[in-house]
């Protein structure tokens, strides 16, 4: 199955959600302004957020229906607008060839899938003959340990890893250290996942960048927030106080083939403006690929591609 597939299969459930709400509009000759509100309704429904929803239902009412409105049409304006709204934050992460390491850190909440992510971003960079290295700076849980150390022996990564319960700005400090010595092209750092309203553990997060910027005052070069796509709008509160302790500079949204919330990749795109790097639908090694607007907005509506 290619990866097109994987996506339009994990937003399945999301896709029903909206193109079931707005079946009363098939056999239209036009959206006209009773429908409007039809459309934002259904939108909201699914996640997208009112900001992008009214955005949406305005596009889609200058959009130049042939005839009436089929299944097809519907799909293809739908695709259309929301394309519009992400390809300004389509980014893939780009690593820099001037500064060994290249520091990407991972913050998120408990259970977003951020020990997963720095996995397959490893397996990826790897494949690509990049060297790479992953911090275990989730020290609270031995699991979270255990986990990227299998990671790493899936992927052929070394791994910096300490005891649990230790400091964990001390081992994103060491493993910088290794990771410029050896001029490691890539460090992954997986930090432990946090709620946004526990400020002593925000406090640590902020210390693991203050640490990181000892070695490299760029560094983080990438503070990428992991999303959960099952939780909803409930992201757009995680990404407000993220962005405060870790500077978020992109956003990876996991877990898309879990709900029918899949509609929060174009909330989050509206309300933030910043990097939609990659997105996940499954457990598998290739199962996390770089954003493509086109593709996303084409599986959630149904639109060919």
């Amino acid at each position: 199955m290619n990866w097109f597939q994987k996506l339009k299969n994990g937003l399945g459930k999301t896709s029903s959600k909206v193109t079931s709400q707005l079946s009363s509009l098939l056999g239209k000759s036009k959206i006209d302004a009773a429908s409007v509100e039809e459309i934002e309704d259904a939108l909201i429904a699914a996640d997208l957020g009112t900001k992008s929803a009214i955005r949406l239902a305005a596009s889609m009412r200058k959009y130049k229906f042939d005839e009436s409105v089929t299944s097809d049409s519907l799909a293809a304006a739908l695709s259309d607008g929301i394309t519009e709204i992400l390809e300004p934050v389509a980014t893939p992460i780009t690593i820099r060839d001037d500064v060994k390491p290249h520091v990407i850190l991972l913050v998120g909440v408990n259970g977003s899938g951020k020990t997963t992510t720095a996995g397959k971003l490893a397996y990826q960079w790897r494949a690509d003959g990049k060297s790479v290295m992953l911090a275990a700076a989730d020290t609270f849980r031995a699991a979270a340990i255990e986990q990227l150390q299998i990671w790493g022996e899936r992927t052929g990564t070394e791994v910096i890893a300490g005891m649990q319960g230790g400091d964990a700005a001390a081992l994103a400090y060491t493993a910088m250290e290794k990771a410029t010595v050896a001029k490691t092209d890539v460090l992954i750092i997986d930090t432990a996942g946090r709620l946004q309203n526990r400020t002593e553990l925000m406090d640590e997060l902020a210390k693991i960048v203050r640490v990181t910027r000892k070695l490299d005052l760029e560094a983080p070069h990438d503070s990428i927030i992991v999303l959960d796509g099952t939780v909803g709008q409930n992201a757009i509160n995680q990404v407000k106080s993220f962005r405060e302790v870790a500077d978020v500079s992109g956003l990876i949204v996991t877990k898309l083939d879990g709900s029918a919330k899949g509609g929060i990749v174009i909330a989050l795109a509206e309300e933030f403006g910043i990097p939609v790097h990659a997105v996940g639908v499954g457990e598998d090694l290739d199962d996390l690929q770089a954003f493509s607007a086109r593709d996303f907005a084409n599986a959630l509506t149904g639109a060919n591609q």
